[in-house]
């Protein structure tokens, strides 16, 4: 009984001492951190002046945006009283019935808008490549853009950069298009399910252009679809009304035809097609990005916790080589 006593005193005391020698350490490390407090000042002026310099070198970013709200129109109308007798007649046919026609279309154009086939169109359509991938810096005064010249001839609109297969020195589509969903981004006000479309560009006046050309042609693909589908639904329930006698069923077919002629008409006379402008885009005079402050804040913070590092990586390398020769 008195030894298993003697040996949790024992143990305790080692215990204790273990804790009052951490004491000691974390004590040592403090008065070495402070000691050595010019060291890592030094280090987090290095980095702080590196992080202005670099800071400095970022061009600035413009973001011009624009409101939209869907352009919903009718597609159900009356038709909505007879879904139940069209069968599989509508759905072969690609007629749009109900009330979620107009919210479908929507989150269609918006991931046309994202797609892959959309922005290689919009690139090539209005020859925006050099822009896109090549611009390095804006003048205010000119308002002209000025070119990587590493990568792109303006004089001679030659792509001279250097890269090895399979990239080639004219950017692919792909290349252009993991540019250009970063630059281009659209969201939705859960609230009031308005849009905000906006494009960023080191040129306030090349972001307002784009964003209005995007408006433009997003309601211009989605109208020719929608035509070309009507068009193809018109002709299949023509097929359809001379293959039936059956007068409900003519009934039905005729109001489903009307419904395309409806559509027709709609994309023909509306430029805004699914989506209608509400405060339309401008030339913004403030930059977007970079916030220079946070990333010489950060450049700072950084500078400090590594000097700190380096600092606590020395003195526990001579509290080890110090432990091991007095052992």
């Amino acid at each position: 009984m008195r030894n298993k006593m003697a040996l949790d005193e024992q143990s305790t005391l080692v215990e204790t001492k273990a804790s009052l020698d951490d004491e000691i350490d974390l004590r040592e490390l403090f008065i070495t951190l402070w000691k050595e407090k010019f060291k890592i000042i030094f280090i987090s002026i290095i980095f702080t002046t590196f992080s202005v310099v670099y800071s400095l070198r970022l061009p600035n970013i413009y973001k011009s945006e624009v409101l939209l709200t869907s352009a919903e129109q009718d597609s159900g109308g009356g038709l909505s009283s007879i879904v139940g007798q069209l069968g599989g007649i509508a759905s072969l046919s690609g007629v749009k019935l109900g009330d979620n026609a107009g919210s479908n279309s929507k989150l269609l154009a918006i991931e046309i808008l994202k797609s892959r086939q959309f922005s290689a169109e919009f690139i090539q359509n209005h020859n925006i490549l050099a822009d896109l991938m090549a611009a390095k810096s804006w003048n205010l005064a000119s308002n002209k853009i000025t070119y990587d010249s590493d990568i792109y001839d303006h004089d001679t609109d030659t792509w001279i950069r250097e890269v090895s297969l399979p990239f080639k020195a004219r950017p692919s589509p792909l290349e252009a298009h993991e540019i250009f969903k970063d630059i281009v981004n659209i969201s939705e006000n859960e609230v009031t399910g308005m849009l905000i479309l906006s494009v960023k560009h080191i040129s306030p006046y090349i972001a307002k252009q784009w964003t209005d050309w995007l408006v433009e042609d997003i309601n211009k693909v989605m109208k020719v679809r929608d035509v070309s589908e009507a068009e193809k639904s018109t002709a299949f329930l023509v097929e359809q009304l001379k293959e039936t006698n059956i007068s409900d069923m003519k009934s039905v077919l005729y109001r489903l035809i009307e419904e395309q002629a409806k559509t027709i008409m709609f994309a023909n006379v509306r430029d805004e097609y699914v989506f209608k402008t509400v405060d339309a885009a401008i030339v913004p005079e403030k930059k977007a990005e970079p916030s220079r402050a946070l990333i010489c804040i950060l450049g700072a913070l950084l500078g400090g916790i590594i000097g700190m590092f380096i600092v606590s990586l020395k003195y526990l390398v001579k509290g080890s080589e110090k432990s091991s020769s007095n052992s």
